[in-house]
């Protein structure tokens, strides 16, 4: 495991004069709009990421990943590669025919031969891959919420890589690494996988690491789908440049990786490993509670902090990768250097500074100090993340109906543009079901669409430095979820229930809407004939009754300055 294979690895591409022979064919084939998840799976199987995967796994391949991390015919492979479609899609088709897989431009990137198509137990899928089915793990929420209900499996035949007009230059293939490590000489490699910005500590763990396995570095940083409310892909790869330089230039390179993590803890860690393989590296530094998503829905780590090093050491040998330990490493103030945690004696002023706190520290326009960040890193995360002050945000008032969400809206926005400094914008659920929504019923499908509109606008207002105050019913919690990942990616997301009881909703019922839910004439209304799932943990709860709506919309600013969020 000491030297670089330096044997291609295949792929799944026709040559050129195929794929334009193809392209044609494949324009009268039924087509499926991969989502950008599936994109970035395409991508790696297509150019060999995926090594040895030939396509989307096959129902066979699929139950055997899930259950033991191997394929049918016994190689190791942690996490399922499937193309998930929706239902009205998969009743189209049937294995033995060849679908057109586009991308969100419509261009044809390659064809899927179907061999199996089946509903899978999502459920099981969660417990056996992500160790719990339990929704506040990110992967688990997308594969019951997001994900489609059918799973397709087959070979594909590679037309085009997808396009990427960002940072070309830093986009190589696993033939194109293997190639480059040939051309510099580079006999033993170790390969950092991260998804946030590179501070201090994480220059000197790496350099370190190197430095021990007497090899040069990779950094190889995820810039396809990442955890929920990480930094954009965008100023990481501006934060991983601006420390380039720190390192010796003839031992390391960056180069990016279009993955699309799942969070998976220890089967993620494996997976990582093999996709490393693929692209010539020997060596492998694994994190404590490595791709961890983050606290369960009992407030608890989902995986245990050396879980992830356990199962990549099991399977070291038939990963082809040495791990090297991360190692914690903290700020010794007398020395004025970093240094292993765990090789300091007692008596020395350890400092060290949290991911919590930093953000904090950013939000509030804070000192971030130069041992714990380089100047460069910081500066380009102030220019993306500014203080709260000064970002824009939505606030989300979710109710039933006739319990107030309008009226507070409206007496915020007043209150909001009195303040002044950034624009408000309303996005009441009337009002958007008359210009956005009004080709829309009243179904759960409907509605869900109905809710993303408002989010995607929501979205776009908040990115670019906005306020967008929404106030719909959005009765279901999966939607609310949903809206709340999208705008979090630009700014702050406040959630405010208007809890106002559905017997005095019922009683103020000004349009007559609730009778006529009541005797049958209105389907699917909220809170009669279809369930209202109140929030369970929203940033604010407000009951109108018996308040006045000054009081209440009084109670959503002292919120919002309480984050920070308005002076």
């Amino acid at each position: 495991m000491t030297a670089p294979n330096t044997t291609p690895i295949p792929e799944l591409f026709v040559s050129y004069d195929s794929a334009a022979k193809l392209k044609l064919e494949a324009a009268e084939l039924p087509s499926w709009d991969l989502t950008a998840r599936q994109v970035c799976d395409l991508e790696l199987l297509m150019n060999g990421g995926f090594n040895p995967l030939k396509g989307f796994l096959s129902e066979a391949d699929y139950d055997g990943v899930v259950e033991n991390m191997r394929t049918a015919d016994g190689a190791l492979w942690p996490i399922p590669i499937t193309l998930d479609v929706s239902e009205k899609f998969a009743e189209g088709i049937a294995p033995g025919q060849d679908i057109a897989l586009r991308d969100a431009e419509g261009v044809i990137l390659a064809i899927l031969s179907i061999t199996d198509k089946w509903v899978p137990n999502k459920s099981r899928e969660a417990e056996k891959v992500f160790g719990a089915d339990d929704l506040a793990h990110p992967a688990v929420n997308y594969l019951h919420n997001v994900a489609g209900p059918v799973y397709l499996g087959g070979p594909i035949t590679g037309i085009q890589q997808p396009i990427h007009y960002d940072y070309r230059s830093r986009r190589d293939t696993p033939n194109e690494m293997r190639a480059f490590f040939r051309k510099m000489g580079w006999r033993k490699i170790v390969a950092f996988q991260t998804r946030n910005p590179l501070h201090r500590a994480h220059q000197e763990l790496t350099f370190r690491a190197a430095k021990e396995a007497q090899a040069n570095l990779l950094i190889h940083p995820v810039v396809g789908m990442t955890k929920p409310g990480d930094v954009d892909h965008f100023t990481r790869v501006r934060c991983y440049e601006a420390v380039l330089d720190k390192y010796p230039s003839s031992t390391t390179a960056l180069s990016l990786l279009p993955l699309a993590m799942r969070m998976a803890g220890p089967r993620e860690a494996v997976w990582h490993g093999l996709i490393r393989r693929n692209h010539g590296v020997t060596h492998f530094i694994v994190g404590r509670d490595h791709a961890g998503p983050g606290k369960n829905s009992a407030g608890e780590d989902f995986y245990g902090p050396y879980d992830a090093q356990e199962l990549f050491r099991a399977h070291e040998d038939e990963i082809g990768v040495t791990m090297v330990d991360f190692k914690h490493m903290v700020y010794v103030q007398e020395r004025a250097q970093y240094e292993p945690a765990d090789e300091i004696e007692d008596g020395v002023t350890v400092l060290n500074i949290s991911g919590t706190e930093l953000r904090r520290r950013l939000a509030e326009g804070l000192d971030i100090p130069e041992w714990f960040s380089f100047p460069e890193v910081v500066k380009e995360l102030r220019r993306t993340k500014p203080p709260r002050a000064q970002q824009g945000f939505t606030v989300f008032l979710t109710g039933l109906s006739g319990s107030g969400k309008s009226t507070i809206a409206n007496a915020l926005m007043v209150k909001l543009m009195e303040l002044g400094g950034r624009p408000v914008t309303l996005l009441d659920g009337d009002v958007v079901r008359k210009h956005l929504s009004s080709e829309l019923g009243f179904s759960k499908e409907h509605r869900d669409i109905n809710i993303k509109r408002i989010g995607y606008v929501a979205s776009e207002i908040t990115k670019n430095g906005g306020i967008a105050l929404c106030a719909p019913i959005a009765p279901y919690t999966a939607t609310r979820r949903a809206v709340r990942e999208m705008i979090e990616a630009y700014g702050a997301f406040v959630e405010v229930h208007v809890a106002t009881s559905l017997e005095e909703c019922e009683r103020r019922d000004r349009k007559g809407l609730y009778k006529l839910a009541r005797e049958g004439k209105i389907k699917e209304f909220t809170g009669i004939s279809d369930p209202y799932e109140a929030p369970e943990t929203p940033e604010l709860r407000v009951d109108t009754e018996g308040q006045e709506v000054d009081n209440c919309a009084q109670q959503v600013i002292l919120k919002l300055e309480q984050l920070g969020l308005i002076n």
